[in-house]
């Protein structure tokens, strides 16, 4: 494959993705949405980071895989995230115990 054929394919591509991902946007950017539909999509992120995070803890070992300070983090992060109901504080709970576990083990 020719540099010029390259550099075609990788513009039709990023142009492929472009308006793959931004077409929903820019057709409905001067509608509003259904309050069922709003609220369905506030949750999307937490749904997203839940799944990631399941995701890393068990991987495709099971959780077998999972390291004592991983786990530990999680456990803290999941309680602290219960009891704060705050996104900052349970992220700043679970990193500190991963670094903390992680440099004593």
């Amino acid at each position: 494959m020719s540099s010029t054929a390259a550099l075609i394919a990788l513009a039709c591509g990023a142009l492929g993705t472009y308006f793959a991902r931004s077409g929903l946007i820019l057709i409905l950017a001067d509608r509003t949405l259904p309050s069922s539909v709003e609220r369905a999509l506030q949750n999307v992120g937490p749904a997203v980071l839940a799944a990631l995070t399941v995701n890393l803890a068990v991987g495709s070992d099971g959780l077998g895989g999972v390291e004592f300070a991983e786990f530990a983090a999680l456990v803290v992060a999941g309680g602290v995230a219960y009891w704060r109901k705050n996104l900052i504080w349970t992220f700043v709970a679970g990193m500190a115990t991963l670094w903390i576990l992680g440099a004593i083990t």
